[in-house]
């Protein structure tokens, strides 16, 4: 539910007041982006794949089977960890965002492109009972 423009200048008044009183704690109680966090674990991820192709490439050079199959590991385990971690990333709006009344994005209902596919299925199946009644249900 969004707040009021009364509730949002007295919120925002009371912040100000925080910060002006206890600039330390506000700054602590704030807290940081969670989406930061996020492309911190894909950007080390990014890396971890990287030394395990450099392993990998390693281990082939040195004829080492075991320092291949290492990097390898590290590289399949890096980039789970990169695409998990870039896909629970939140969007990009933000909790001040979230308060200002507009509303979040509505799935689109099934439309022409769902319509078209259920049309096309038809089609299909009526030209198959065709087929099979012309040619005498072999």
């Amino acid at each position: 539910m969004p707040l009021s423009e009364h509730e949002q200048r007295l919120l925002e008044q009371m912040e100000r007041a925080l910060y002006a009183e206890d600039p330390k704690f506000a700054t602590a109680m704030r807290g940081s982006d969670p989406r930061l966090h996020h492309r911190r674990r894909a950007f080390v991820g990014i890396l971890g794949f990287i030394v395990g192709v450099v392993l990998l490439f390693t281990g082939l050079v040195v004829a080492q089977i075991v320092v291949s199959v290492l990097g390898f590991v590290v590289m399949l385990a890096s980039a789970v960890f990169a695409i998990s971690s870039w896909k629970h990333m939140p969007s990009g709006e933000t909790e001040a965002e979230a308060g200002t009344g507009a509303k979040p994005p509505q799935p689109r209902p099934a439309g022409r492109k769902g319509r078209s596919r259920g049309r096309l299925m038809d089609r299909i199946e009526e030209r198959w009972r065709r087929r099979r009644e012309e040619h005498g249900g072999q």
